[in-house]
């Protein structure tokens, strides 16, 4: 690679990851790794809820990350016997995000990622804020752009896998090659 490529590379993760583009911080956005299946097998962001949910206590390696069925998680999960001590990933829309996390939490899931269902978002985080309501989710809630989410379950769907194999949270600033190991559906 040129080192005009390799600056511009540079330039736009530095600008999207510290806060220019994107509007977060790289402080301010939590990290993941898919382990397996390896199609899949990148660093993902994800946005922390503003004022709801918990914080990770303890970084999980090689724990499930499972989709639930229904996809929205609004109403009765069907795969509750798999959400037991996991990480959760469901979809936007339908319902609330704390209305998401409770019943995530009640399943006894570990904490939930949230996928945008605008499955063309590839850099915009939403903002999670309470709905109002007095009981709030005790477990970490996290927001993931909508590309990410697709891509994660079509995967899955494709292999008809149960699950992705994950480590969270991860710390980038120890990863030199952080931005080689980004989704290549990423914004760069």
């Amino acid at each position: 690679m040129d080192w005009k490529r390799k600056w511009l590379v540079y330039w736009i993760w530095t600008a999207m990851h510290f806060g220019c583009i994107s509007g977060l911080g790289v402080n301010e956005l939590l990290y993941f790794r898919i382990i397996s299946p390896e199609d899949i097998g990148y660093i993902y962001s994800a946005a922390p809820a503003k004022d709801f949910g918990g914080h990770f206590t303890s970084s999980y390696d090689n724990i499930f990350l499972v989709p639930v069925v229904p996809a929205d998680g609004c109403s009765e999960l069907k795969n509750k016997d798999l959400i037991q001590g996991q990480v959760v990933l469901l979809d936007r829309g339908g319902c609330s995000f704390v209305h998401k996390a409770r019943v995530v939490e009640e399943a006894g899931g570990q904490a939930v990622l949230i996928a945008d269902d605008a499955v063309d978002n590839d850099s915009l985080y939403l903002d999670m804020i309470t709905d109002g309501s007095t009981t709030k989710p005790s477990i970490p809630a996290l927001f993931l752009l909508g590309r990410d989410g697709l891509m994660i379950r079509r995967s899955l769907q494709r292999q008809a896998l149960p699950w992705a194999v994950i480590s969270i949270p991860v710390n980038v600033s120890s990863l030199a090659s952080f931005p080689l190991k980004q989704p290549p559906w990423t914004l760069w």
